[in-house]
C-alpha cells in the first residue's frame, strides 16, 4: 500500500462556523479527472470537506475511484462516500497542529471498515457503526467498494444530551430495533440532503442525534421497560409543552399521572432531569423560531418569553452557552 499524506490548513469548527451562516453542498467524483490524478483529487476533495489535516495510503493510486456528496451548515456536517480501498489516518503530529473535538458518526452501509487508535482495532461491517474522535491519532481503512456515511457531530450536543463529554461504547448495532431507525434515518438524510432546506437539514439531523443518544445509553426494551416507557412519554410532553412558562417536573408529573419520583428515575436512565430537559427542549424551540419565517417579526425577547424563559436575558446567556452564538447571531446568520 503505498502512502501520501495531505495537509489542508484548514481548521474551522462547528461552532465556528454558526454564525457565518454556512450551507454548503458539494458532489466529488473521480471520474471527472485521469487515472494517473485520481488518487491527488480524491485527496484534495476529502481533506477539503473535513476541513481536518490527516494522511492518505491507497492500495492503488492509479485509477483509484471514488464518489461523495457533502452537506454542511453551522451546526452539522454528513458526507455519503463511496470509494475503493483507502485508508485515512491521523498522526500525532496532524492532532496537534490541527485539533478537533467534534464526533464523527461512521456507519457503513456495504462493505467493511476497520477503525484503530490505539491499542484497539475496531471492525465495523454492513450494519455496525459507532462515534468516534478524531482528537487523538487514529486510522480508518476500508475494503474496494465500501460505502457508508460520515456525519460530523458537535461534541456538545453528544454531552448535553449524555451528560458526559465521551460515549460509552465505540460499536453500535444498527440492524434491529432503534438502531435500524437511526441507520435508515441517516441513510434517508444523506440520499435528500440536496433536496432540503438548512432548516430542514438540521431539525433532521437533531432528531437524529436524538436517536443516536438513546441508542448509546440502551435506550430499548429491558427489565427497565417500564422506565423506558416513562422517559418517552416524557420526553413527548416536554417538547409538546416546552413554551409553557409554567412547565417543570411537578406538572409534567401530574399531567401525565406519575410521580414525580419516577419521573426523575426514568431521565436520570439517560443522564438528565426534567430541569436540564424542560431548558435544552425551550432552547431548541428558541433555536426554530429564530430562524424561521413565521416569527421573522417577533423581536428576541418576545422569541425568549413565548418559550417560557423568564427574561431575555437569562434566555441569551443560556443560548450561547448551548449554541456558542448568541440569539442575534443565529437570526441573521
Amino acid at each position: 500500500m503505498s502512502g501520501r499524506a495531505h495537509d489542508d490548513g484548514a481548521s474551522e469548527g462547528g461552532v465556528a462556523m454558526v454564525a457565518q451562516g454556512v450551507d454548503l453542498m458539494e458532489t466529488a467524483t473521480t471520474r471527472t479527472v485521469a487515472a494517473h490524478e485520481c488518487a491527488d483529487y480524491w485527496s484534495d476533495q476529502i481533506g477539503s470537506f473535513h476541513l481536518r489535516r490527516m494522511g492518505y495510503a491507497y492500495l492503488r493510486e492509479h485509477g483509484f475511484q471514488g464518489r461523495a456528496i457533502l452537506r454542511r451548515t453551522g451546526n452539522y456536517q454528513l458526507v455519503g462516500w463511496r470509494a475503493d480501498a483507502v485508508t485515512y489516518y491521523r498522526t500525532a503530529r496532524h492532532v496537534r497542529a490541527d485539533p478537533d473535538d467534534d464526533f464523527r458518526l461512521i456507519m457503513p452501509t456495504t462493505g467493511q471498515v476497520i477503525v484503530s487508535q490505539g491499542d484497539e482495532h475496531v471492525s465495523m461491517p454492513r450494519g455496525v457503526g459507532g462515534l468516534v474522535t478524531i482528537d487523538q491519532p487514529f486510522a480508518f481503512a476500508q475494503v474496494d467498494g465500501t460505502e457508508g456515511l460520515t456525519m460530523t457531530i458537535p461534541r456538545t450536543e453528544v454531552a448535553h444530551r449524555l451528560n458526559r463529554a465521551t460515549p460509552p461504547t465505540p460499536m453500535l448495532d444498527f440492524t434491529t430495533g432503534l438502531g435500524r431507525v437511526i441507520a435508515d434515518l441517516a441513510i434517508s438524510l444523506t440520499e435528500e440532503s440536496e433536496t432540503l432546506s438548512r432548516h430542514q437539514f438540521d431539525a433532521v439531523s437533531g432528531r437524529l442525534v436524538d436517536l443516536l443518544c438513546m441508542h448509546i445509553v440502551g435506550d430499548h426494551p429491558t427489565e427497565q421497560g417500564h422506565l423506558d416507557e416513562v422517559e418517552s412519554l416524557v420526553r413527548q410532553y416536554i417538547r409538546a409543552h416546552a413554551y409553557d412558562p409554567d412547565l417543570c417536573g411537578e406538572s409534567v408529573a401530574r399531567a401525565l399521572g406519575w410521580s414525580l419520583r419516577q419521573i426523575q428515575l426514568a431521565l436520570q436512565h439517560s443522564g438528565t432531569t426534567p430541569r436540564e430537559l424542560i431548558k435544552e427542549e425551550r432552547l431548541q424551540l428558541a433555536y426554530t423560531r429564530l430562524r424561521g419565517s413565521a416569527y421573522e417579526r417577533w423581536s428576541i425577547s418576545a422569541i425568549a418569553l413565548g418559550v417560557g424563559f423568564s427574561s431575555a436575558s437569562a434566555f441569551s446567556t443560556s443560548f450561547r452557552r448551548r449554541f456558542g452564538a448568541s440569539p442575534r447571531e443565529i437570526r441573521y446568520s
